[in-house]
């Protein structure tokens, strides 16, 4: 067994604290520059009020390319092709992996319902329900559920994560369990990894019908199949309307956002619910187990080890999942928290980058450096941009009064809101893009919510700053401190 390089502790330690660091440098520094060179401080507010002008507009260009583009590939009939393509696909097998840990019961079986209505023309399909140990009754759930589905799959596999001391709780651990499983299976069964596909399904997503026939079209023709991830983008409508308006704000805004980044694929990576080659899998040694956020962590553990030859190829079609709601407002506001916490706790994933970087020569410079500046510019706006994009401009007028009786002290807040304006405008975009895919996952807009669609927006700037800007800069935060996070079930009724 060969040993894993590292690089140098002190080094590791400096790689995780760049980006944290960093955020609280940009947020602070209206503050303690302003005194001294408040036009700096302008020109970088103008700076950055101008890209985020830019990112919305982006957005917009991106997620109108993506629908479009969904319109097209709905209309091909991916089950048909793969039948006149039978001596390269009806070998193929799929292995759905759900993993779950307290989920109910009925959420499970609504989202196996949905498989079952699958269009994909073979029978080779295996379920693998992915439990923990210690959910007490998870064998009860498992025997129900292959009671009732063990006919319409090939076979129905249950895995029992029995949690190590040196593993995080969580996704990562609970599937590499499961898949060690099914790389016993198959290797029992003689089954060639590389026509083997995994399929992480979140246990609330509902795959499309034509999901299954769509992802063997798409990697039967992909000449690099074995080294990609395949993803449609998993869009938080499910519950649309039973969500409280703050709730529905961000999976509005959420979803938009990951249509946009479906067509953008150079930077395309899979999040929640994916596809992978088992063969990748058990090349990287399956997930890292001492993790959290595992969906961008397990790309850019093949990344390093495969460099380019790693990418995630997008497949045009919905996938519904659930946004978060516990009941009551303030069980789900703080379920809303913790979850966003914890997607955000995925900032130590540059760390881990940076430290692959310094002891992968075999990778080029320039691959690493493109990929992390993409992951650093992620993390790094998460929690900056609200409080730059909202209270900034008014700082060095105020820190400095004489810079307020300067051409660019007395401009500077008017310009400033000008260019949030105009990137305000880009909101009626989304509602009408937001409108038509929800017509399309059957989740409709009744008249009489139109003039809400609208007015909701306005209490954006609160929920960023409590439900996005805030969590995120905690997980920073406590990277810097030391303080690691416990992973929390997010409550989904």
């Amino acid at each position: 067994m060969s040993v894993k390089k590292e690089c140098h502790p002190f080094l590791g330690r400096v790689f995780d604290l760049i980006i944290p660091v960093l955020s609280w440098f940009l947020i602070t520094l209206p503050l303690w520059l302003s005194p001294f060179h408040p036009a700096l401080v302008a020109y970088f507010v103008i700076a950055f009020d101008l890209y985020f002008l830019y990112s919305c507009l982006e957005t917009v260009y991106y997620s109108t390319l993506s629908f479009s583009l969904l319109h097209v590939n709905e209309k091909i009939d991916f089950c048909s092709l793969i039948k006149k393509e039978d001596s390269k696909t009806s070998h193929i097998t799929h292995f759905l992996i759900i993993p779950n840990y307290k989920e109910p019961l009925h959420k499970l079986i609504s989202t196996i319902d949905r498989i079952v209505l699958s269009d994909y023309p073979y029978k080779k399909i295996v379920l693998v329900l992915a439990f923990e140990k210690r959910e007490g009754d998870a064998e009860q759930k498992a025997h129900t559920i292959r009671q009732k589905f063990a006919s319409y799959f090939e076979d129905v596999i249950e895995s029992y994560h029995v949690l190590q001391s040196h593993e995080e709780a969580g996704k990562a651990s609970n599937q590499t369990a499961a898949a060690k499983i099914v790389s016993s299976y198959c290797k029992e069964k003689g089954l060639d990894t590389k026509e083997v596909i995994l399929t992480i399904c979140d246990a609330d997503s509902m795959l499309p019908i034509n999901y299954f026939s769509y992802l063997t079209y798409s990697f039967i023709h992909d000449k690099n199949h074995i080294y990609h991830f395949y993803w449609a983008p998993v869009l938080l409508y499910n519950n649309f309307w039973q969500l409280p308006v703050f709730i529905r704000i961000q999976a509005t805004l959420s979803s938009i956002l990951r249509l946009a980044f479906l067509s953008q694929k150079h930077n395309l990576i899979q999040i929640s619910t994916y596809s992978v080659s088992l063969w990748l899998i058990e090349e990287i040694d399956y997930w890292d187990v001492d993790i959290i956020p595992e969906d961008w962590h397990v790309f850019l553990q093949a990344f390093f080890k495969h460099g380019a030859l790693v990418r995630t190829i997008p497949l045009y079609t919905l996938i519904g999942s659930d946004a978060v709601f516990a009941g009551s407002f303030l069980k789900t506001f703080k379920s809303r928290y913790e979850q966003e916490k914890r997607w955000a706790w995925g900032v130590s994933d540059i760390g881990y980058a940076l430290r692959q970087s310094a002891i992968t020569p075999h990778i080029p410079f320039g691959e690493k450096l493109r990929k992390i500046l993409f992951i650093s510019k992620n993390h790094l706006l998460w929690p900056v941009s609200f409080f730059i994009l909202t209270i900034s401009a008014s700082l060095p007028p105020l820190i400095n009064p004489a810079f307020k009786n300067s051409v660019l002290g007395f401009i500077l807040p008017q310009l400033s809101g000008f260019i949030l304006t105009v990137s305000s405008s880009m909101i009626i975009v989304y509602i009408y893009i937001d409108i038509q895919v929800r017509r399309k996952m059957h989740v409709d807009t009744p008249l009489t919510s139109l003039p809400l669609m609208f007015i909701q927006w306005y209490f954006l700037p609160v929920i960023s700053f409590l439900l996005s800007a805030l969590p995120a800069l905690e997980s920073h935060t406590r990277i810097i401190l030391k303080k690691n996070i416990t992973y929390k079930v997010t409550e989904k009724q």
